[in-house]
């Protein structure tokens, strides 16, 4: 009896019964693939006619040693890559356009080529001369990268086989084409089968391969979802055009912490790395103002303290707007409904907006508490010391719910002169005696407390 053919989205990995132009599942066009299964082909060619064959096994209990990481000597780089660069891993690096991500990866090839590895550098959007310009503009002509501008992935691989290289940076995913597909370059195939040989590639001959993908509008990295579950780690370079500082974060990463930073500042001279980034995120704070308030926050496995704007004032429009940069818009919108509720301050005719200055993004719940300080203070017009750090949950009944990693926040406020926190109760605030600690147990005891009125 026939088999019926199956049917899957590139994008979405739904399955479907018969072929569509357009994806019920997620709204794709033209991503719907048929399926072909393993023992499809040429009888002597077929997986399943030698089904178990060639494969070899070892045992999980043989001790092997793991292969030694690379430092490049760029800390923030080797910070977000967990150590070091893995020997046969797959990277993905996504930004928006003219974030700095091929500056960041030509000094990462030049830093990486010092330290020994025979490195090729790759580019389908640009010539080779006009990568030695840039190159030379920052500084790095006499580093021994070799360079190569080509779109063929098959050349691309006969290239990588001859030369045997040990880190290969493609730039970018979405510029690379194989002849085998008829589609053009940057489709969902077409991206999808460069990604799955280049990654092969990196699996089968021990090199690492970094490759650059694009972004689409929403900040996700253009192409079929399924190149992030090939590669190892999933990068993004993050930042705002308005600001010289660069947040390199890792999403993904098999071989160390997600969600990991490395902070960078553009200079004239390329990406320099910032060993302190709250130091940095707080050089332009100046005197006390109202609305404003310090967040000691943890990014990864380092603390980070920023500084939290808010403004309100009155609305000329019948709708009140909310504004926000660098927070959860949802999240602001939960906060200014248990300060209505629990407390009984009132937002309705007020205009709000909220900034985290630096062009930082925070997306942990702890900002909570840093954020309603933000607000009522810019509401009451009323402002916070300015030797004091805020941080701490806040539940929908108004609680205050202690933050993870309380030692650390802590021990990084006093270490940058702070004197003082206000934090929820319950947390373990061990090795931070020189600070003045503040415990609430709910957000009206910190309306009281803080500003007066409870």
């Amino acid at each position: 009896m026939a088999k019926t053919p199956s049917f899957t989205c590139n994008a979405c990995g739904a399955v479907h019964n018969k072929w569509s132009g357009r994806c019920d599942a997620c709204g794709e066009w033209n991503t719907i693939v048929e399926d072909t299964g393993l023992s499809a082909g040429p009888a002597k060619n077929s997986l399943g006619n030698a089904r178990g064959k060639g494969m070899t096994l070892t045992d999980l209990s043989a001790k092997e040693t793991p292969p030694p990481r690379t430092n490049s000597g760029l800390a923030e780089l080797d910070r977000v890559l967990g150590g070091g660069l893995v020997p046969a891993s797959a990277l993905l690096v996504g930004g928006d356009p003219g974030i700095g991500k091929s500056t960041l990866l030509l000094q990462a090839a030049s830093a990486f080529s010092r330290k020994g590895l025979k490195t090729i550098y790759v580019s389908g959007e640009e010539a080779s001369a006009q990568v030695r310009m840039r190159a030379e503009r920052l500084g790095l002509q006499d580093a021994p990268v070799q360079l190569a501008s080509e779109t063929n992935l098959r050349d691309i691989l006969t290239t990588m086989e001859a030369e045997k290289p040990q880190l290969v940076i493609i730039d970018s995913i979405q510029t690379m084409w194989l002849d085998t597909i008829g589609s053009a370059p940057g489709s969902v195939s077409q991206v999808r089968a460069a990604a799955h040989e280049l990654t092969s590639f990196a699996k089968r001959r021990g090199v690492s391969v970094v490759l650059v993908g694009h972004v689409t509008k929403d900040g996700q990295i253009a192409g079929p979802r399924v190149v992030e579950h090939m590669v190892d780690t999933v990068l993004y370079f993050e930042g705002e055009r308005g600001h010289q500082f660069r947040i390199l974060r890792a999403v993904k990463n098999r071989f160390g912490p997600a969600d990991e930073i490395g902070v960078f500042e553009m200079t004239g001279r390329g990406l320099s790395e910032v060993t302190n980034p709250s130091a940095l995120f707080l050089s332009e704070r100046g005197k006390p103002t109202p609305g404003s308030a310090v967040f000691a926050g943890i990014e990864g496995t380092r603390p980070v303290l920023v500084e939290l704007q808010a403004l309100v004032a009155p609305t000329p429009h019948s709708q009140p707007r909310r504004a926000v940069v660098g927070w959860d818009g949802a999240r602001l919108a939960m906060i200014l409904a248990v300060l209505e509720s629990r407390c009984g301050i009132p937002f309705a005719g007020l205009d709000v907006y909220l900034n985290v200055a630096g062009g930082m993004k925070i997306s942990e719940p702890a900002a909570d508490l840093a954020v309603a300080a933000a607000l009522l203070s810019a509401r009451e017009d009323s402002a916070l010391p300015a030797d004091t750090v805020v941080f701490g949950e806040i539940s929908l009944s108004g609680a205050l719910r202690p933050a993870p990693q309380t030692e650390n926040r802590l021990k990084e406020a006093q270490k940058l002169g702070f004197n003082a926190a206000i934090v929820p109760k319950g947390g373990k605030p061990g090795g931070a005696s020189g600070l003045s600690l503040t415990r609430l147990e709910d957000l009206t005891a910190f309306v009281g407390d803080i500003f007066g009125a409870g």
